[in-house]
């Protein structure tokens, strides 16, 4: 048949998570069960979906392998084994529409909602959840996924209805794929019910597929009660402490140094400009770090004042067809000598690392630095 006349995207039902959401900082997301309120929703959906079905239809499901749509996904079966077709229906599961990741199990209530709130004020399309993905990550996957949707139409033997059993973040990032919706867009859509249907329909004289669900938006939502508060005289005491929460949201600044910054005021090392080699910085300024040290002779070690290469463009990275095996010229060979231009004195890395060490008054850094060194083959390694 080719493309299908119908494609059916359904969100899972309600799962534990969604009545507890304290349940995700113990159980895997894709763990999460439905509830016994969300097994009946199930059901009721399957018995909706048949109600849609044609006699002749065949019909192929696409779930995410997600626990609660993969239950979501057998309730709906439960039903759609009185349609005449029962027999020929084939289920998949597809990773590639999978909840968004948030990053493994959750951490408390408390900074969960905090994210929520940073997400809010970043955006929800382009906010990355740590350790997890944005909803653009997701975006990604979503139009793979709708690659491999069009290639497969082109067979002719492709059910009449296509089902997709996934998550509410990723049907309006399916939806916001296929008919080329912009961020902005994206990020007003509201999320759908649990087992709510969107439907897609094939028309027949375009070939494209038309929208039949109407989808909210929050900017709806905010006309609406803008028009009744105009009705009503103003807004009431309650919508004024949500004005309030709101202005007072917007003074949280969640980016920068959480405990003040002093990015800028180390003591970094210096380039001498006769000849191109840095300089260890000067005894009276040297009160880096353990770690400031490391960074430091690394420095000294390869040539490199933190980006570039000793000699400017003469440096290379090798190809996988450079015979010379060389990932990098100006690095291929050991530092042989540091030289201190204003002394005279020259010596190895060795030498350059005991003097930052003797630089320091702490103990416990030069105990952790000297602990740290190992000399092989007349160089150093960190």
């Amino acid at each position: 048949m080719g493309k299908p006349r119908l494609i059916v995207i359904i969100r899972h039902a309600q799962s534990e998570g969604n009545k507890n959401k304290a349940i995700h900082q113990t159980v895997p997301d894709h763990r999460v069960k439905l509830t016994s309120e969300g097994t009946r929703q199930a059901v009721e959906a399957g018995e909706r979906l048949l109600g849609l079905l044609r006699p002749e239809d065949n019909l192929r499901i696409i779930t995410s392998p997600y626990l609660r749509t993969r239950e979501t996904t057998k309730g709906i079966l439960s039903q759609l084994s009185k349609h005449p077709n029962a027999d020929k229906i084939k289920v998949y599961e597809e990773p590639r529409i999978r909840e968004q990741d948030f990053g493994n199990f959750q951490p408390c209530t408390a900074e969960m909602e905090r994210m929520w709130h940073e997400r809010a004020a970043y955006g929800h399309f382009f906010y990355r959840i740590p350790n997890g993905e944005s909803a653009a990550d997701a975006y990604d996957r979503v139009s793979g996924f709708n690659e491999s949707l069009w290639r497969q139409f082109a067979d002719e033997d492709f059910p009449s209805v296509l089902v997709l059993v996934t998550h509410g973040l990723m049907t309006r990032i399916f939806l916001m794929k296929w008919y080329h919706y912009s961020v902005e867009y994206f990020e007003d859509l509201k999320n759908i019910d649990h087992c709510q249907f969107v439907l897609m329909e094939k028309n027949p004289v375009t070939d494209k597929y038309d929208l039949k669900t109407k989808l909210r938006t929050w900017s709806a939502d905010r006309r609406k009660e803008e028009e009744r508060q105009q009705r009503e005289g103003g807004p009431s005491a309650k919508d004024l402490k949500k004005l309030e929460a709101a202005a007072a949201s917007l003074e949280v600044v969640y980016g920068g140094c959480v405990n003040g910054c002093n990015h800028g005021t180390t003591n970094k090392p210096k380039t001498n400009a006769s000849n191109g080699l840095t300089e260890p910085p000067s005894r009276e300024t040297e009160n880096g770090t353990a770690q400031d040290l490391r960074n430091k002779l690394a420095v000294l070690q390869a040539g490199r004042d933190f980006g570039g290469s000793r000699s400017g463009a003469g440096s290379r990275t090798c190809s996988d067809d450079d015979e010379s095996g060389s990932i990098d010229e100006e690095m291929s060979e050991p530092l042989e000598a540091f030289a201190y231009p204003d002394s005279g004195r020259s010596g190895g890395p060795v030498e350059a690392l005991q003097i930052l060490i003797r630089a320091d008054s702490q103990d416990n850094v030069r105990a952790e630095l000297l602990g740290d060194v190992a000399q092989e083959d007349g160089g150093v390694r960190l």
